[in-house]
């Protein structure tokens, strides 16, 4: 007697395709199994996945000795298939790939000329076509299926209801035959009730299928219907059934022989299913009671015998939830699902559609239904390169990293899964099948480079629903929380992503950004969105790392009063949830200051920060001269009678906050001197910047005139536009009172680290540009911060040679602007117009004549508007009135007529962008950085976090042949080395070395795709013909070809150096011409538009 089985150990992917050469007598199946006296030599066909169900068939073939014989499309010569085979062979050339596979004349050609014996269909395309197959037997090749008579029968779903009703099965309420017009349906739905469910008549994988539970809904779901079957299966009539709910969908395994045998291996649960596609197998299925399980295996074996059933096939059941069940259909094929009916029964069924094709008989194979036994449970999991969060839309693209699951009761079916695979667009988007047997849970894979199904199976298998066994067809639908996805980290590979970028593109942080170090202020103001912009860190995860590691030292961040941590005003609702946010996440201390010293803005910031639980530290904003009484605009009085107001507003700290330098020694002891006399009891903080050189000198003379804290900077990072030096501070106070108690060798130590990780950012250095402090600060009034950034700025303007001339220009603007205190945003307003006068050769006094006619910086116009504020005497007249013509002023402080933020609103609109509900300090980056925080979220996704990459790797990448270490987490060190990187135009592939793994990546050469354009420039003395001011990007077109504009109407806005500039009309008339787009670069006189 034979015994079919197949061996435990070894199994290899899955596959389709066909057989071919001479049987081999002799040649034993497996280790215990006996020879084969005689099989068909076979072709094979592609199946859905090309190549998955091939390299299965193929697998049994050679384990029974025979040769195989694949075809391909001509998309598909590097498909895994071809190479499996023994032999290949081209089908289709010149037609797509679906209808390559479906030319059954070329297929049979192959067969012919080759001396094929037998075909197997795998499943999909031609696998239930009754003229296929009868055209194998006509060209006398055997077909591994039913007889074609039965594969007509059984795929014509209307002679199979007809066969179920002669045997007694019970079949669901339906149209006795196929329907082609919609008025057929009309009437079936009107005499049996909605809802139905329209189903492809001559085919089935849930094409050409739609539940309508409606009438009004029939006409719409009958046409798309109709025209998936027609495409799918070259036939659009339907039938029309009554559709039952949420019924549970159960198939039985069957198998005959040409003896008249019939056996079932038992049946499989596939009611998980997403729009009628099967997801999740399960075999046997859960909580069947015994009496349903033996009617459903006996009618299913009672069908079969009816038609004289040949070879595997599946009978399937729907079962409602009272336990009556009704019959669906017959698949004359193998199952996609067949593997886990193979791993509970050990009964290999394509080896036995194999044995019974050559003619052996059921008994022969040792296949009588009382030896068929269940032997645990079994479930299948379809990996598939979809993206349940974009509605399971298929993903194209190349593997990167795949790593599957292995252990015990665990089976991989798969042709495309292997690193460095092209995942085809024009088939089934199947990658692998993944099969557990016993008590053991799915296996845990890791595939990179497209998007999978993997967290969506995973949150299918945790579900209690699932879990219980009572799912239905309705699952999936039924439970959203199914969608909510856990995100794989893929940290190494976005890791390798970001290198290889730098590699290619050069740094991802291309302007000069100034790196200032401060006694633990994690958070300064301009650092907030310079940790996304540039850095690409997030500043919530920079302060909380921060705290773990200095638990004992309080924090202190900058707050710009109203504007918080941003350049503009924000509801007063979203100053007070970031002051929350940021005391939850370890800050201790904010010092808030208002630019203007306007009394509004700082009481709400003083007021956010004190309802938080902070402490409150007010800051004087500090300019001019208290010590010049020719200098009266910002006189001692003034800054007494603020810190009047900021401390019966309860302001726990008063700062003076220097930002240019200018508290000489004389106005320090001054100013300091007559605070402590005024508030004793108020702690002082005193911060300035050494542009001059006279910082260690004029903090000496506060801490000796009152003060109790006064901001330096360690010795390697002090000195011209930052702090004073630490080391000096210290030594010059030692041995008096005013001794700190520091010891100078920790200081020099402490120096000597920050002197080497300054030089890794050299090339951002303010000495890249600036070689020595300046003096003539007390003259233009620059801030520290804006005096390297205003340097920078004017280089990459192509004004570097002109900063001398920026400088004095700076002065002029003050004065125009009616001499500001020059703090963040006021100090960024003086230097836009200083950038710009010299850009356009503008003296002041031109600025003043023509200011109803030039196109101003857009900080400016704000400006005047009142956005940020009113300045201390008011705003400068005329000029504003010239500036602004009919543009609105705002009364008062800004953020008083803002509306309060829905937050919400935002955390929706955040979920729906980005794919899972952000967290409260991604929603506050959000709600003050709109555009850079989807544009660090976007970094994010592509490259992942960088912060653990080594300063200068972050900046230039790494060397060819150069290795190193990464140290992703405690514990988790990625050893890395880089190869090489190939030519391309356009795209390169760059290969590393990752844990000794060879992997490889595509990166794009953003240089090479950038389309190579001239700009017409702007005539001088052309009128109409609109240049640009200064160099930058566009950043919005206002205007359109046929607009009529009146004279100052905006036409544009420019963007260069976090400037933006608003051009206007400068005449009145129609546009006829428009030359420019948003994200165009301009240079300067670059024609905008042309007006007549």
């Amino acid at each position: 007697m034979f015994q079919l089985c197949r061996p435990r150990g070894g199994r290899a992917l899955l596959g389709l395709r066909l057989l071919r050469g001479a049987p081999r007598a002799g040649v034993p199946m497996s280790p215990g199994c006996p020879h084969v006296p005689h099989v068909p030599r076979g072709v094979p066909m592609s199946p859905m996945s090309p190549g998955e169900i091939a390299i299965r068939v193929f697998r049994a073939c050679t384990e029974l000795g025979i040769r195989t014989v694949a075809v391909y499309s001509e998309q598909d010569t590097g498909q895994m298939h071809r190479q499996k085979a023994d032999e290949a062979y081209l089908v289709g050339r010149g037609l797509p790939p679906v209808q390559a596979y479906l030319h059954i004349p070329d297929i049979i050609r192959v067969a012919q000329e080759n001396e094929v014996d037998a075909i197997h269909p795998g499943y999909g395309f031609l696998s239930e076509r009754a003229d296929f197959a009868q055209a194998c037997l006509d060209a006398g090749v055997r077909f591994v299926g039913p007889r074609p008579e039965v594969v007509r029968k059984m795929g014509d779903k209307v002679e199979a209801r007809a066969i179920a009703i002669a045997a007694g099965v019970p079949v669901v309420p339906g149209t006795p035959s196929p329907v082609s017009a919609l008025a057929e349906a009309q009437e079936f739905a009107t005499r049996v009730g909605f809802p139905v469910i329209l189903k492809a008549a001559h085919g089935g994988g849930g094409r050409g299928m739609r539940v309508v539970r409606a009438p009004q809904e029939l006409e719409e779901n009958f046409s798309r219907a109709t025209s998936e079957a027609l495409a799918a299966f070259g036939n659009g009539d339907l039938f029309v059934e009554k559709f039952i709910e949420r019924p549970r969908h159960i198939e039985v395994q069957i198998l005959g022989d040409s003896h008249g045998n019939v056996v079932h291996l038992y049946e499989r649960d596939c009611s998980v299913q997403r729009r009628h596609q099967k997801v999740v197998e399960i075999a046997p299925a859960a909580r069947l009671p015994p009496e349903l399980r033996a009617r459903l295996a006996d009618d299913a074996v009672r069908l079969a015998r009816q038609v004289g059933y040949e070879n595997a096939g599946t009978v399937e059941f729907l079962v409602d939830q009272s336990g009556d069940y009704y019959f669906i259909e017959v698949n004359s094929r193998l199952q996609v699902e067949h593997t886990v009916t193979e791993e509970i029964t050990d009964v290999d069924l394509v080896h036995a559609q194999l044995q019974v094709t050559a003619g052996r008989s059921l008994p022969e194979l040792g296949l009588q239904q009382e030896r068929i036994r269940v032997n645990g449970c079994a479930i299948q999991c379809r990996v598939t390169t979809e993206d349940p969060a974009r509605g399971f839309q298929p993903d194209t693209g190349r593997i990167e990293v795949f790593r599957s699951g292995e252990g015990m009761g665990i089976r991989l079916d798969g042709a495309s899964a292997f690193q460095g695979a092209l995942i085809s667009p024009h088939y089934d988007s199947l990658l692998v099948k993944v099969v557990a047997h016993g008590p053991d849970q799915p296996a845990a894979f890791r595939i990179r480079g497209v998007k999978t199904n993997i967290p969506f199976l995973q949150n299918v298998l945790a579900h209690p629903q699932f879990l219980s066994g009572a799912a239905d067809t309705q699952f999936i639908d039924e439970n959203p929380e199914l969608f909510h996805l856990r995100p794989g980290q893929n940290r190494a590979q976005k890791l390798l992503h970001y290198l290889g970028h730098v590699m290619v593109n050069g740094p991802s942080t291309p302007l000069p950004v100034k790196a200032k170090a401060a006694l633990v202020e994690p958070t300064p103001g301009a650092t907030f969105d310079v940790a996304m912009r540039f850095l690409h860190e997030c500043p919530w995860e920079r302060l909380r790392e921060l705290r773990r590691l200095v638990p004992n030292i309080p924090f202190q961040m900058l707050l710009r009063g109203a504007n918080a941590v941003g350049y503009t005003n924000y509801p007063d609702n979203v100053v007070h949830r970031f002051c929350e946010v940021a005391v939850a996440n370890g800050m201790d201390i904010f010092r808030v200051f208002d630019a203007l010293n306007y009394v509004p803005n700082l009481l709400l910031g003083v007021e956010a920060a004190g309802s938080a639980g902070a402490v409150v530290e007010a800051a004087l904003s500090y300019t001019g001269d208290v010590a010049d009484p020719a200098r009266t605009k910002y006189s001692l009085e003034y800054y007494l009678g603020l810190a009047r107001e900021l401390v019966a507003a309860g302001t726990h700290v008063l700062c003076i906050k220097d930002m240019a330098g200018l508290l000489t020694p004389a106005a320090a002891r001054l100013l300091v001197g007559a605070l402590r006399e005024q508030h004793p009891e108020v702690p002082l903080h005193v911060h300035t910047h050494d542009t001059a050189g006279a910082g260690v000198a004029s903090m000496l003379a506060a801490a000796q005139a009152g003060a109790d804290v006064v901001d330096v900077a360690v010795d390697a990072m002090s000195g011209m536009t930052s702090q004073p030096s630490m080391g000096a501070v210290v030594a010059c106070a030692r041995g008096t009172p005013l001794d700190t108690g520091i010891d100078l060798q920790r200081v020099f130590e402490y120096s000597e680290y920050w002197e080497a990780a300054r030089g890794l950012y050299a090339a951002f250095d303010c000495t890249a540009t600036m070689k020595s402090g300046n003096a003539d600060v007390y003259e233009n009034e620059i801030p520290g911060g804006q005096y390297t950034n205003l340097h920078f700025q004017a280089h990459a303007m192509g004004l570097g040679h002109k900063f001398k001339e920026v400088k004095k220009a700076y002065t002029e603007a003050n004065k125009l602007l009616g001499d500001l205190i020059k703090v963040t945003p006021t100090s960024k307003v003086v230097g836009d117009l200083a950038q710009f006068m010299v850009q356009n050769g503008l003296s002041r006094e031109e600025v003043e004549a023509r200011a109803d006619e030039l196109s101003f910086p857009m900080s400016v116009v704000e400006f005047l508007q009142g956005h940020i504020g009113v300045p201390p005497g008011g705003f400068p007249e005329p000029f504003r009135s010239k500036v602004l013509k009919d543009l609105p002023r705002v009364e008062g402080r800004p953020g008083a007529s803002l509306p309060p933020l829905d937050f919400e609103a935002l955390g929706r609109e955040l979920g729906a962008r980005h794919g899972a509900p952000p967290s409260p300090e991604e929603l506050l980056s959000a709600a003050l950085y709109p555009k850079v925080y989807d544009e660090f979220h976007s970094f994010r996704s592509t490259f992942g976090p960088v912060a653990c990459l080594g300063t200068r790797l972050f900046l230039e990448g790494p060397a060819i042949a150069e290795e190193f270490e990464v140290e992703l987490e405690q514990g988790k060190t990625l050893h890395i080395k880089a190869l090489t990187h190939g030519p391309g135009a356009g795209q390169r592939e760059v290969f590393f070395e990752l844990n000794g793994q060879l992997r490889s990546i595509l990166v794009r050469e953003t240089q090479a795709l950038k389309e190579m354009h001239v700009h017409p420039k702007a005539e001088k003395g052309a009128k109409g013909q609109v240049g640009a001011p200064m160099p930058g990007e566009v950043v919005e077109v206002r205007v359109k070809e046929g607009t009529t504009v009146a004279k100052g109407d905006p036409l544009c806005v420019l963007s260069a150096m976090k400037m933006e500039t608003v051009v206007t009309a400068p005449v009145g008339g129609k546009v006829t011409k428009v030359h420019v787009r948003p994200g165009l670069s301009l240079e300067g006189e670059d024609l905008i538009a042309v007006i007549e």
